[in-house]
């Protein structure tokens, strides 16, 4: 007999404001449970320092969460100038000082030597696995932590503020991969006056937004209220399917928050198919798309049908091949 999954089969999006001093897996195991989800992940790793958009995938969704951790990012940071610390970041110990303090002018002059394609040395406590080891492990134990510079885009960069003269705050749109850290650290270096995060917050994952979020705290408010509404009176039978159906089903005051699985997939085409086709999809097989139903001669697209995700795959001759398929 197959083991039963724990929860509820509950698919789609719910975009997180993740707050302060909370990591991202602990954050997704909450999001899990007030959820009661069979299955959970997130598209994007948030340090606990960092706060801001942290989407989360549930169910089926997860089959979406490539296209996410592939989308472009936005930051809103603050560099603090003077000091290096050893994570890059308000975490670390100090391990260098500067006197110099940058002026704006200084400060907008570099800013282009930062955008577009350039190398960044991730930080030696970060979770790039070296011969099988985390580095950031590695760096834990005092043993020296030797990376790679990496290419990544930083698509635009640009000086918001500048309260005093040890603090600037910033905007960044960036590619998968880049470290924020590191670019603070990096610009400290270049400005000759040394630097580190001190406040990191993400504004944007793709197609996820602050509007699209919504707060922990708000979450969780919503979720005891939904428990509230659902309590049966004692007098009734619990057992009765319908009242068992009522209980598990997710509450309007949490759907609400959760966003479409297609919505991760904003950046391909979606073709409309017959439900023979997604039959046939289902199955793993390749459908033949007629010509007016060709968005694109060949690339990635989803289908659907009825409202509903059935598959994310490839066009290519006329023919659509499905690489994942939704369970729905």
């Amino acid at each position: 007999m197959a083991r039963r999954k724990r929860g509820n089969p509950v698919h789609g999006w719910v975009v997180l404001n993740k707050p302060l001093d909370l990591n991202s897996t602990t954050a997704v195991s909450i999001i899990r449970r007030l959820f009661n989800a069979q299955k959970a992940g997130h598209a994007g790793t948030l340090d606990p320092l960092a706060t801001g958009i942290l989407p989360i995938a549930l169910g089926e969704a997860t089959k979406t969460v490539p296209f996410i951790m592939d989308s472009l990012k936005t930051y809103r940071f603050t560099v603090r100038w003077g000091n290096e610390t050893n994570t890059d970041d308000l975490e670390g110990e100090v391990t260098s000082t500067s006197l110099k303090r940058p002026s704006c002018e200084e400060i907008k002059d570099i800013l282009q030597d930062f955008t577009g394609p350039i190398l960044q040395t991730p930080p030696a406590f970060s979770a790039i696995k070296i011969n099988g080891e985390r580095a950031y492990d590695l760096a834990r134990a005092g043993k020296e932590v030797d990376l790679t510079p990496r290419p990544v885009t930083i698509e635009r960069l640009e000086m918001i503020n500048s309260p005093n003269e040890e603090e600037t705050e910033f905007q960044a749109t960036c590619s998968k991969g880049t470290y924020i850290r590191v670019l603070g650290r990096d610009m400290g270096r270049e400005l000759g006056c040394l630097g580190h995060i001190s406040i990191l917050h993400r504004t944007s994952t793709g197609p996820f937004n602050e509007e699209m979020s919504i707060s922990l705290e708000k979450l969780k408010e919503l979720s005891h209220s939904a428990l509230a509404d659902q309590a049966l009176p004692q007098t009734l039978d619990v057992c009765e399917p319908s009242l068992q159906k009522k209980s598990q089903a997710l509450a309007p005051e949490l759907r609400q928050h959760l966003h479409p699985i297609e919505t991760a997939l904003d950046d391909i085409p979606a073709l409309a198919i017959s439900e023979a086709q997604a039959a046939q999809l289902k199955l793993g097989q390749s459908i033949l798309l007629t010509q007016k139903d060709i968005p694109i001669t060949s690339g990635p697209a989803y289908t659907m049908q009825s409202e509903k995700a059935v598959a994310i795959g490839q066009v290519a001759k006329g023919t659509f091949k499905p690489k994942r398929v939704f369970n729905l």
